[in-house]
């Protein structure tokens, strides 16, 4: 077996197309080999000519062909969070922004990357092009502070202009082009003078509330709700205050233009919606009906019909012209998100909380289609150009339907919320990862392909051990429970409950025994094959990071609220020592060094400790992460520790960081996922690390 293990890993390491699929090499940083997953889903746009679907990702944006929805490249290279995709004017470049403060540049058709553009000291808030397109502006977000001008020739630094109080989440052109409109972090709107490039206005956030804006179709005019629960009308022209809108008694949170920009409908959090003439400011309707917020407000394409989606599970057609209520689409069981006609005005499509996108023809109000098929999370759809294909976005996937069957067309393959955890089997051959979508996967570790995944488990899942024949994957999850899984059959092998609190699990060298420990301060024992408890271990409060058996078994090891880390005699169930030294937050995760004698440790201080494990002397310290150090593990041959760190909190770190465990020195440093770093695992043979992120990807890196 041994044998075998090592040509299939020898195939990963050194034949890189075997890779049945494509994508796992996509866009690949240095040094890694290939990837798994494709990353936390956001949002999806189609190309203005139709023929291609952008979808973006945490790792990218994934291009799709609209032809045969086949993806044709990853747009990646950023280093953090990715959070917008837009196509150029021109249809000839797509541009991605991301929380690393770049934004990258490329041919929609090849995927070819064709420039980087630099300069921002905080996230890029929001792009946009001139009328001309020969100006590409972007926003610096929150201390940023900046707004940047580039030639879209050259993709050199035109002008920066800088004024702002709290950087920009979005920025437009008027439809003339001789007013650039910004709306920063705090919800007030500025004005630049395009000739001069001057500022000319803000529209106070004192007064505006920022809670919604809207821009009508031409630009010419901005909409926004005030703190005082009115709405105001500026002029983007000479920042003027046109109207200021009365009548709502609850906060306004959609807003939108008809498409002639003559009205403007407003949806509250009462569930009224009233409808305005934009020239006079004057009410026109009042449209009642909902019981709960309206979230969702859209015109059709010829003004005359609106869609409004509330979240007391209706959404509902109003006759724009009168004010009337045309239908009430009542068979959602759950708050509706979305609605979103289609291009011919003719179809409604409605997403709701119920995981379900229904079709609805506007004339008659009757249900045409019902789309269904999501375990959780829908979140929007989008019409193609000709309405006759329907995109809908997942939490963790995204399908392609046909409007008129009702049918899926195309499910776009496995987009996957964090993965916390991951191992390799004993034989090398696979990758069980545990994820952010309450689900464990299976990976074959020389193809990329999905072997396996296991559901039933209703948080996310947090730790996943094979026992040391292979036969049996554990995983603990936030639901506070233990399963066992049979690799073959993908069958629950037994449920370990008793626990209160948070889990951490680990298998025994011999695979008799698997030990959880939890925040409810005790470590349990469990028989793996009849899944009955062995014993408890009480003694200290568990700390709720690691727990890990000794090569030989005759120790356990986990983290402590009195320690840093407790050391048990596994026969006896005594306390027989410990060892302490971070300097705050205590550890996340130990790990032992094959001998036995050594024992590494993960911290909040950013630091790994190194410690013998008979006498509980600290060894050494190994700095330079600049979060919480999430993750360590020895390689098999004991002479190099891996590490992987970040912060959900803060875009900082994200690596992985290999030290020599012979000489206490830095050996390398991994870098390429875009978030966090929670999981970094050796394969048998030591010839390959493996990270998990919570950029819902898993990075096989040759570290030989």
């Amino acid at each position: 077996m041994k044998i075998v293990a090592t040509l299939l890993m020898l195939l990963v390491l050194c034949l890189p197309n075997t890779f049945a699929q494509e994508d796992t090499q996509w866009a690949l940083p240095d040094g890694a080999v290939a990837r798994f997953g494709r990353g936390d889903l956001s949002s999806a746009q189609y190309s203005p000519d139709g023929t291609r679907l952008a979808v973006l990702s945490s790792i990218g944006v994934w291009l799709y062909d609209t032809e045969t929805y086949r993806d044709v490249a990853l747009l990646g290279g950023h280093t953090a969070d990715v959070r917008g995709v837009v196509f150029s004017r021109d249809r000839k470049t797509v541009l991605s922004w991301s929380l690393d403060k770049t934004v990258r540049l490329w041919d929609p058709v090849t995927g070819e990357h064709k420039a980087t553009l630099t300069g921002h000291t905080e996230m890029v808030g929001g792009v946009a092009f001139s009328p001309d397109g020969r100006t590409l502006v972007t926003a610096g977000g929150w201390n940023d502070k900046t707004v940047r001008l580039w030639d879209t020739e050259t993709w050199e630094l035109k002008r920066i202009l800088t004024g702002t109080t709290k950087g920009a989440r979005s920025i437009r052109f008027s439809p003339d082009g001789k007013t650039l409109v910004s709306l920063d972090g705090e919800g007030a709107v500025w004005l630049w003078d395009t000739e001069t490039w001057e500022h000319k206005q803000m529209l106070s956030k004192d007064t505006f509330s920022g809670y919604s804006v809207a821009f009508s179709p031409g630009r010419a005019t901005v909409a926004g709700g005030n703190k005082d629960m009115t709405l105001g009308l500026w002029d983007t022209a000479t920042g003027e205050l046109k109207h200021t809108l009365i009548g709502h008694t609850g906060l306004v949170y959609r807003i939108t233009f008809s498409r002639d920009g003559r009205t403007l409908a407003s949806g509250s959090e009462n569930g009224t919606v009233l409808l305005w003439d934009t020239a006079t400011g004057e009410r026109k309707h009042t449209l009642t009906g909902h019981t709960d917020m309206v979230w969702s407000i859209r015109f059709s394409r010829d003004g005359r019909t609106l869609a409004s989606g509330s979240f007391d599970d209706t959404a509902r057609l109003w006759d724009a012209e009168t004010g009337e209520l045309k239908h009430a689409l009542t068979e959602h069981t759950h708050g509706v998100t979305r609605v979103k006609f289609s291009p011919d005005g003719r179809t409604l499509a409605s997403v709701s909380w119920d995981d379900t996108v229904r079709l609805w023809d506007v004339k008659t109000g009757q249900q045409k289609q019902i789309l269904t098929g999501y375990a959780r999370g829908l979140r929007r759809v989008s019409f193609s150009l000709d309405g006759m294909t329907l995109a809908t976005e997942g939490w963790k996937n995204m399908s392609v339907w046909d409007v008129k069957a009702g049918e899926r067309k195309q499910l776009l393959p496995l987009y996957t919320k964090g993965v916390n955890r991951i191992t390799f089997s004993p034989d090398g051959t696979t990758v069980a990862s545990g994820g952010e979508d309450s689900t464990v996967r299976l990976w074959d570790a020389t193809t990329g392909e999905q072997k396996h995944t296991f559901t039933g488990h209703t948080g996310d899942v947090y730790r996943v051990a094979f026992s040391p024949d292979g036969t049996t994957v554990a995983s603990r999850s936030e639901d506070d429970t233990v399963r066992l899984w049979d690799v073959e059959t993908g069958e629950v092998k037994g449920v370990l409950t008793g626990h209160t609190k948070k889990v951490t699990i680990a298998f025994s060298p011999d695979g008799g025994t698997l030990a959880s420990a939890s925040v409810d301060g005790t470590v349990r024992l469990w028989h793996t094959e009849t899944g009955e408890q062995k014993g408890v271990l009480t003694g200290d409060e568990y700390r709720g990071g690691s727990v890990v058996f000794s090569p030989d078994g005759g120790t356990l090891a986990s983290t402590s609220l009195k320690k840093t880390v407790l050391l048990w005699d596994v026969e006896t169930g005594e306390v027989k020592g410990g060892v302490t030294g971070h300097k705050y937050g205590g550890v996340i995760r130990i790990a032992f060094r094959p001998d036995g004698r050594t024992l590494a440790t993960a911290g909040w201080d950013q630091t790994v400790r190194v410690w013998d494990a008979e006498t509980g002397k600290l060894k050494h310290t190994f700095t330079g992460h600049a979060a919480p150090v999430l993750d360590v593990a020895f390689s098999p041959d004991g002479r190099t520790l891996a590490s992987g760190s970040g912060s959900r909190y803060h875009d900082m770190d994200h690596t992985v960081r290999l030290w020599d465990a012979t000489t206490w020195t830095h050996k390398r440093t991994l870098t390429g996922h875009t978030a966090t770093v929670r999981s970094v695992a050796f394969s048998p043979d030591g010839k390959v690390v493996a990270s998990a992120s919570e950029d819902g990807t898993v990075l096989l890196w040759k570290v030989d």
